[in-house]
């Protein structure tokens, strides 16, 4: 086996399967592995750490140890919400995220989504497992309005390919600025809106944004899309909103227990569509994934600007 010369970067891998191809690294890092149980060990010695594993939540009970930090951490998923803890927010560490991998394919999947709900697919379904045959009428999705909560990348690829559907689509970001709406618009644009697609960040402004009182705002033809992250949806309120009627259906790929228990509730919501966060997972993204780790680990060897530096206080990437 062949000796890796000690000046190389060490690069710190909180694995997942399927591994990471990071051939194109061979001689140019040292690489480690490590899962959750042993990653408060092995921080110290990392220049870089990749959390391959983004459903994992170690990072936040693993950075507060002793010893030395890598000076960055990237993670292969859009959110950093499952990283972020006071100490790494207040230390010289740079983190980045997989902005730009998933934002198509989630789009992709709220239009599924849009249409399968408007179409009542589920339904037909159904009736067709039980061999009933029950003519219904359908919802046109040309000409409806949608408002996009989140003006990240994902939330303006969503809004563009709900407009090629036929729709209008306002996107609500946490500044005004061209062509995306301020907060402070957020209740007027609801309580017209046939269809509300959640894709914000997890932050403190945006934890249970979506409570008792947006859901009474909305119309009660809409219907409540959530991509973003579980928190940002009182779960209870949501429920209480389709058993009351106050909206006409909902879908969750993202909820605050993840996996789902078998014995929730909400596996039976009327009106409920759940999906496993899957909506930015299509084939080959984890060669994506690694690709563009690789990209960035050649920049941050070279000495040039990392992309996709997220904004610690914040919780996301800035900017367009």
């Amino acid at each position: 086996m062949d000796v890796v010369p000690a000046a190389l970067p060490t690069l710190l891998v909180l694995d997942a399967e399927p591994l990471p191809r990071l051939g194109r690294l061979t001689g140019r890092a040292r690489v480690l592995h490590t899962d959750e149980a042993s990653l408060a060990a092995r921080l110290p010695e990392a220049d870089v750490l990749l959390v391959w594993d983004f459903t994992s939540r170690a990072v936040r009970s693993a950075w507060p140890g002793d010893g030395p930090r890598p000076g960055w951490v990237h993670t292969a998923s859009a959110g950093v919400d499952h990283l972020l803890c006071p100490e790494l927010i207040a230390s010289d560490t740079v983190v980045t995220n997989a902005r730009g991998i998933f934002d198509e394919p989630i789009a992709e999947y709220v239009a599924a989504l849009v249409l399968a709900m408007a179409k009542d697919l589920p339904r037909s379904w159904e009736l067709q497992r039980r061999g009933e045959w029950r003519h219904r009428e359908s919802v046109r999705v040309a000409g409806t309005r949608a408002v996009v909560v989140g003006s990240g990348p994902i939330g303006r690829a969503v809004a563009r390919t709900l407009k090629a559907l036929g729709m209008t689509a306002a996107v609500v970001g946490r500044v005004p600025r061209t062509g995306i709406h301020g907060p402070q618009d957020l209740d007027r644009l609801l309580a017209r809106a046939d269809w509300v697609i959640a894709a914000a960040p997890l932050t403190e402004q945006t934890r249970g944004m979506f409570d008792t009182r947006r859901f009474g705002v909305m119309q009660p033809s809409a219907r409540f899309v959530n991509v973003g992250r579980g928190a940002l949806v009182d779960e209870a309120a949501l429920v209480a909103a389709l058993e009351r009627r106050w909206i006409a259906g909902a879908a969750l790929d993202v909820l605050t227990s993840e996996p789902l228990p078998a014995d929730s509730p909400l596996w039976r919501v009327p009106g409920l569509l759940i999906s496993p966060h899957m909506s930015g997972d299509t084939v080959g993204r984890h060669d994506e994934l690694g690709a563009q780790f690789v990209d960035l680990f050649e920049r941050w060897a070279a000495g040039r600007p990392l992309k996709n530096v997220v904004d610690k206080q914040r919780g996301y990437v800035p900017g367009h």
